[in-house]
């Protein structure tokens, strides 16, 4: 009975969370082809996936545009809720760049990505400090999201 709670505690985790499972072009509503087919023209589609977040259900392709992943997160409808796009340090906004800077002092960034939701513009970098990996997500006007 004890190795059942860890299982259960996994699967409420999921299902909190969001599991997210490989799916290909034909697995996708009609609505969300065309959105997938729309956003890749001028990439490379690497994959594609389904996952649900607090019971709503999203698709994402991730590719490749002129050597730079962009992943797009589609909702059922066949509408872009979120894009993810890989960035140079040296192309964010200068107070992004301080603070993402300064958490990693001491390590280095290892990637940068340009995160558009809507029309609000943030970043998220990956930190390697000492061995260990972190993210660091920032507003656009260089505030720490979440703090």
């Amino acid at each position: 009975m004890a190795k059942l709670i860890p299982i259960a505690y996994t699967l409420s985790m999921l299902a909190l969370f969001g599991a997210e499972t490989r799916v290909r072009m034909q697995d996708l509503p009609e609505t969300v082809q065309r959105t997938v087919k729309e956003q890749t023209k001028s990439a490379k589609l690497r994959g594609l996936a389904k996952e649900i977040e607090n019971g709503q259900t999203f698709y994402e392709a991730e590719m490749v545009v002129d050597g730079k992943t962009r992943d797009v997160l589609i909702d059922s409808k066949g509408t872009v809720v979120e894009i993810e796009e890989a960035t140079a340090l040296a192309n964010v906004p200068e107070p992004v760049q301080k603070v993402l800077r300064a958490a990693a002092a001491g390590g280095r960034i290892v990637t940068v990505e340009r995160v558009t939701k809507g029309s609000a513009v943030s970043y998220e970098a990956t930190i390697n400090k000492a061995g260990k990996k972190s993210e660091v997500a920032v507003n656009a006007d260089g505030t720490r999201k979440n703090d």
